[in-house]
């Protein structure tokens, strides 16, 4: 018997650092640029028009959330939910290169 080892493909967007979800809704994300992006987008259900939020600030440090029209009602603990998830799947997606160290600095959002 022949065992078979999954390969993880490319995606075809090479900016996608790629997804999680909440059990309800699947959400993908996206770096600005391939080299050192100064932020990132995350978006609902396979649709790029449907933005959740929009972090920028990432090289200069000076983070801050923008959060997408319908999204910006939802509660605080969600919100902490989701900027984290979004964090954690940008700074080790299937794309990035250089993973940052355990216990590093935490991520805030001024807005």
């Amino acid at each position: 018997m022949t065992r078979s080892i999954p390969v993880r493909q490319p995606p075809a967007d090479p900016l996608e650092r790629g997804q999680f979800s909440d059990g309800h809704s699947k959400y993908r994300v996206r770096a600005s640029g391939p080299v050192a992006p100064d932020s990132f987008q995350v978006f609902a259900n396979d649709n790029p028009a449907d933005i959740v939020l929009i972090v920028s600030g990432l090289t200069s440090g000076h983070l801050h959330a923008t959060w997408g029209q319908g999204w910006r009602t939802f509660t605080g603990e969600w919100k902490v939910w989701f900027e984290d998830s979004a964090f954690r799947v940008f700074y080790n997606g299937h794309n990035i290169s250089n993973r940052p160290e355990p216990g590093g600095e935490v991520k805030f959002c001024n807005g």
